[in-house]
Formats: C-alpha cells, structure tokens, sequence
C-alpha cells in the first residue's frame, strides 16, 4: 500500500494531507483515534496541521507503507509506482504496485527476475541489482516510477544463488563390501571415454548388484545367479526395459573388462525394447505454451529449445560464442556422442534474444544461474512442467517434446530427411525416420480403400 502525502490549506491554515492508493478500513481506524487529525468527507483523505510532532506520530502508525511526498493539483492523485529500501536488507528493495496500475503492469513485474511477494505488507520485493534496474528503466515508464532513494553504483550485476538446506536422508550403507570391484569398473569407463552422466548412472546399478551379493565376490558369481538378479529387479522393484538394459550394459562391461570373465558378459542378452512413438506437440499447442511463460528469460530457454530442436543439456551448455546470427546458425559443441553440430538460429527468435542479452548481460554462458555458470536442467524442467499447466496441453509432454516437435514440424513443412538429422545430431537415418511415423502432412493425400467400395444407392 502507498500513502501520498502532500501540502494542503484548510480554513487558512496550512495542512498536511494523506490518501491512500486503496481503502484501508484498519489503517482508517487507527488515524480517527488521533485527535489531531480529520478527514475530509468531500475529496476522501486525511488531513492534519504542519507540526513535526503530529507528522512524526502519524509517522509511526505508516511504518510499514511507502509515503510518497508530491504537490496535488485538483482532482485525483495520479497513481505511481513507489521503491523503497528495506531495512536491515541491503540485497532487496521494496516495489509498491497501486491498485489502479496492477492490470497495466502486473504482467511486467511478473518478469522481474527473483522477485518475491510479501503478504504481510502487500508488497513486491524485487533484488536490488544492476539487472532489475535495467529492467526497471525499460520496460516501466519513468513518469510513474517513484523513488525513494538515489541507487548506488556499487550493487551487483546479479545476487549469489542462497545454499538450500539440505534435508536429512536416514543412513543407508551405500559402500559394498568388494569396492575395489567398483573402482576398477569406474577407471575402465573413465578410460572408454564415457560421459559422466553414464558413469553415474552405471556405477550405481553395478553397485546395487554388488549390495545385493554383498557376502560373495563378484568373480565367484555365476550366470544363473547375475540373471537371478535382474529377474529379482523386474519382479520386486519393477524396474523399466531402459533401466533393465542400462544395468545388463553395466554388467556386460564389468564381467568383460573388470572382472576379465568374457563368457559372463556374452551370455546376457539385452531384451526387447518396445517401439514407441515420441510425443509432439501442435504449433498452436507450441505457441500457447510460450504465451504461458510471463519470464522474459524463461520463455527465450524453451523458445530456444524448440526452434533449434536442441536437447536439454544442450540448452543449458550453449555459450555467448555459440551465437552464430550473420549465418542465421547455432554451434552446438560436445552434444550426446561427443559430437558438435550446427543448427538453426531464427531471425525472429535472435530478435527477443537480443532483447534478453540487453537486460540480463550474461557474461560466458547464454543462460546463466543467478550466481553464474549455467542454467541447471531441472530448473528448465520445472519451468517447462509450470508452462504446461498453464497452458492446458498435453500433459504428458516434457522438455524433449519440444525437440521432437521441431523434427516432426521440419518434416511436414517439406524439409529433407538428411538435413533434419544433420540438425538433429543423430548418427543414424534409422533414428530419424521414428518422425516420419507421426507427421500428417501425407496423410491428407491417402485414401481409405473402404472410400472406394462401391455403394448401393
């Protein structure tokens, strides 16, 4: 709430006035307990003699609301948006919305980044940075911008992301007893080049396994008791074909490479995986979700994503270099292989980009955590998940979906093949013709052969 105080002359005397920017039957209440000051039933506001005393008094009772100080001409007072400092909070200031300008600018403060709402004082607090100053100058006008105080030159650029706490997890033995085993199998990884993802995940299931013949030596395991083992996983934890062949490929290098026991990796069989098609998306589904997106920086990931049918991690790893706009091009380094690859950058969408790298300066990264390196994928998962709520559509989608309905909308506007898995990243033809299952563009030209049964009049 904001209190606007201004000169006032009552009977010859010169007074001081106050209005609000919205009723406040509690605030109200208050000040009519205070003998010196009357309200004035005709232009609805407050009014008291001009004596420091009684000022500071009503000052007392304001404590908690933004005054802004201003002459009034007749008629109302014209509404502003007010920013205060906090007190003993150098990191945020506050930002007074009134009532009458939340349906013009509500959606602008939403986009704020780091923004928090106060419901004891009704208030935004917004960080006190160089990026929501820029914001601030850009995209609210200055006319109605109050305030308060002059803003120092010495904030920073963004505030450092605050360490969450950490909730107890209950003590679970996770060494098994023949770690030297799990060592081994993770130098002969590390050595084959994998991903570290790939490490993780293969560590962990070679280390279940491990736990659960913890009292033998892996070498003295025999194939009946590894299969019994995976049949155990598929029965009790109901385990999925991908995690069932992640961990048989776990097992298959650990038995011919760690263990040196060839004919224990040759007798697993990976089982069958079932051919399922991938989720896509409708560009009038595609367009809704991004109108959802009120986050200027927010909306530019997963426009980006989708126009450039990049992967998550990708996203995340893009740097300011990668930027190629004169070529109309986007250099994607060290995607899922250990491969690069270039990829399109749409004129439309390096026009908001522009706008995005004008407000937030990212200084390495094109997508940067607020306390800098890049942007964590569960984040742009979340964001995702939050965008499609909001904008009713298929809720099964995921941040792949976007990259699966880049190819599918390629192939329907009659691109080649070749060139989408070029852009794609995909090593094989076989991968990207999945697409060619689930566009609709020759559909249309296809006949039931039912239509050309002839039909007795």
């Amino acid at each position: 709430m904001i209190a606007y105080s201004f000169p006032f002359t009552w009977q010859g005397q010169q007074c001081i006035g106050l209005q609000t920017d919205r009723p406040a039957p509690d605030l109200d209440q208050r000040l009519a307990q205070m003998p010196e000051l009357y309200w004035h039933a005709e232009e609805q506001f407050w009014h008291m003699p001009y004596q420091t005393h009684i000022w500071q008094r009503v000052r007392a009772v304001l404590q908690h609301l933004a005054i802004v100080h201003q002459n009034r001409s007749s008629g109302p007072l014209p509404p502003r948006i007010v920013l205060c400092l906090i007190e003993n909070n150098p990191n945020y200031i506050t930002l007074h919305l009134p009532q009458q300008l939340v349906g013009q600018y509500l959606h602008t403060i939403h986009n704020i980044h780091g923004r928090r709402w106060n419901s004891t004082h009704k208030t935004w607090e917004i960080p006190y940075t160089h990026t929501t100053l820029r914001f601030l100058q850009r995209y609210l006008p200055t006319d109605i911008l109050y305030w308060t105080f002059q803003p120092r030159n010495d904030i920073p650029q963004n505030l450092p992301m605050p360490l969450m706490p950490q909730a107890a997890k209950p003590k679970i033995r996770k060494n098994p007893r023949y770690e030297c085993a799990l060592t081994a199998f993770e130098q002969e990884l590390l050595l084959r080049r994998y991903r570290w993802r790939t490490i993780k995940a293969y560590k962990n299931a070679l280390r279940q396994f491990l736990l659960y013949y913890d009292h033998l030596k892996p070498s003295q395991l025999t194939v009946e008791q590894i299969k019994h083992y995976i049949a155990h996983c598929i029965q009790k934890h109901r385990i999925s074909a991908a995690y069932q062949i992640q961990l048989i490929s776990a097992l298959k290098i650990f038995y011919s490479t760690a263990a040196r026991q060839p004919l224990k990796a040759e007798a697993l069989q990976l089982p069958k995986t079932p051919k399922r098609l991938p989720q896509v998306l409708q560009p009038d589904e595609v367009a809704a979700l991004f109108e959802a997106v009120q986050n200027l920086k927010h909306r530019c990931i997963l426009m980006l994503i989708y126009a450039a049918g990049l992967r998550v991690s990708e996203a995340v790893n893009l740097r300011l270099a990668d930027l190629q706009p004169q070529q109309h091009r986007l250099f994607v380094r060290d995607a899922k292989g250990a491969k690069d690859r270039c990829t399109l950058l749409s004129p439309n969408l390096w026009n908001i980009l522009q706008e995005y790298l004008q407000i937030y300066q990212p200084i390495e990264y094109l997508f940067e955590s607020p306390n800098g390196g890049p942007y964590s994928v569960r984040s742009i998962q979340h964001i995702f998940s939050n965008a499609k709520i909001a904008a009713s559509i298929n809720p099964t989608a995921t941040v792949h979906t976007l990259r699966h309905s880049f190819a599918t909308h390629l192939l329907e506007q009659g691109a080649d093949l070749r060139y989408i898995q070029e852009l794609l990243g995909h090593a094989s033809p076989e991968t990207t013709q999945i697409y060619t299952h689930i566009t609709h563009s020759g559909w249309k030209k296809i006949r039931s052969p039912f239509d050309n049964l002839p039909t007795k009049k």
